[in-house]
C-alpha cells in the first residue's frame, strides 16, 4: 500500500469514526415531549474509550465523553467531546491529535457550537461553528480563513451531537432513516438502515448489538473508488445504545474502532 493513500484512507476513517457514530435513529424532529436530562441514557461525566486499527496493525486510540458546560449549573447546556491520536506506530507516517466538541442545548434538541482542533500529518486547523437560528444559518469560521455562511433549515445537530441524541431513541432492525446535520460548510440528510442483531466480542467482553450501515452512494472520497466498500456502526442493544464499533473496508484497506472501556460500565457484558 502506498504511503499517500494510507494516510488518506486513516484521515478518512477518522473523519467516518466522529461523522458515522450517527447510527439509525428514530426520527428526530416533530417530537411533541421534549426529554429532559434525567430521561437521558447517559449521564455526566461517561466516557467511551476505543482502540482503533488498520488491518491488523493498532494505530490510536480514541475517546468520547460527557460534560457540563459549567458544572455550577447542571441544567445549563451540555458539551460531549471527542478525541483520537494515533499511536507511535503510526505516528511514523500520520501523526494525529485531533479534538472535538459540541456545544448542546440543556434539552438536547439542537446544537448551538461546534469547535475542531486538527491536527493531522502536516494539516493544522482550529475551527468554530456557530448556529443561529433566528436567521436559520450556521457560520463556520477557520483561523486565518473568511466566514463561511450555510443554510439550515430549522434545529440541527453537528456530526458528534447527534450521536449522542439519537441514543434517546430505541433501535428497530430493518428502519431506515434521514439523519439531517451540519458541520458548518454543508447541510445534509444522510440515509442509514439498521440491520442485524446478533452477540459481539469486545475487549470487555460479549454483548448484543445492532448493525447499522449508511447508504453508500451518500458517501465520497475513498469510498467513490471502492466497488466493495463496507461501512458498518455497531450499537448495544440496552437503554445505553452505545457505538460500540465502527468498521470499514475500502479499497486501501481496512479499520475498526472497537470499544475497549466504558465509564458507567456496560451492562449485558458477558
Amino acid at each position: 500500500m502506498e504511503i499517500g493513500s494510507s494516510q488518506r484512507s486513516l484521515t478518512q476513517f477518522i473523519c467516518l469514526f466522529v461523522a458515522l457514530l450517527c447510527g439509525a435513529c428514530g426520527s428526530l424532529f416533530g417530537k411533541e415531549t421534549t426529554p429532559v436530562l434525567n430521561s437521558l441514557p447517559f449521564v455526566l461525566g461517561e466516557r467511551l474509550e476505543y482502540d482503533m486499527k488498520w488491518g491488523f496493525f493498532p494505530v490510536g486510540s480514541a475517546t468520547m465523553e460527557v460534560t457540563a458546560k459549567d458544572p455550577e449549573f447542571p441544567d445549563g447546556p451540555k458539551v460531549v467531546r471527542f478525541s483520537v491520536r494515533t499511536n507511535s506506530f503510526a505516528d511514523t507516517f500520520y501523526r494525529v491529535r485531533t479534538s472535538i466538541s459540541s456545544t448542546i442545548d440543556p434539552t438536547f434538541s439542537r446544537t448551538l457550537k461546534y469547535e475542531k482542533s486538527q491536527h493531522e500529518g502536516s494539516t493544522r486547523r482550529e475551527i468554530v461553528v456557530d448556529y443561529d437560528y433566528e436567521k436559520g444559518e450556521a457560520r463556520y469560521l477557520q483561523e486565518g480563513n473568511s466566514l463561511v455562511t450555510t443554510k439550515i433549515p430549522g434545529p440541527v445537530f453537528d456530526p458528534l451531537s447527534i450521536a449522542y441524541f439519537f441514543r434517546l431513541h430505541p433501535l428497530t432492525p430493518g428502519s431506515e432513516t434521514k439523519l439531517p446535520t451540519c458541520d458548518g460548510k454543508r447541510f445534509r440528510e444522510v440515509v442509514v438502515r439498521a440491520g442485524d442483531r446478533k452477540q459481539i466480542s469486545l475487549p470487555i467482553g460479549r454483548i448484543y448489538a445492532i448493525k447499522t450501515t449508511p447508504a453508500m452512494e451518500n458517501l465520497g472520497g475513498v469510498f467513490n473508488k471502492s466497488p466493495k466498500g463496507m461501512l458498518e456502526v455497531w450499537y448495544s442493544d440496552d437503554q445505553r445504545r452505545i457505538p460500540v464499533r465502527v468498521s470499514s473496508k475500502v479499497i486501501v484497506g481496512s479499520f475498526t474502532a472497537t470499544l475497549r472501556k466504558a465509564y458507567p460500565p456496560v451492562s449485558g457484558i458477558e
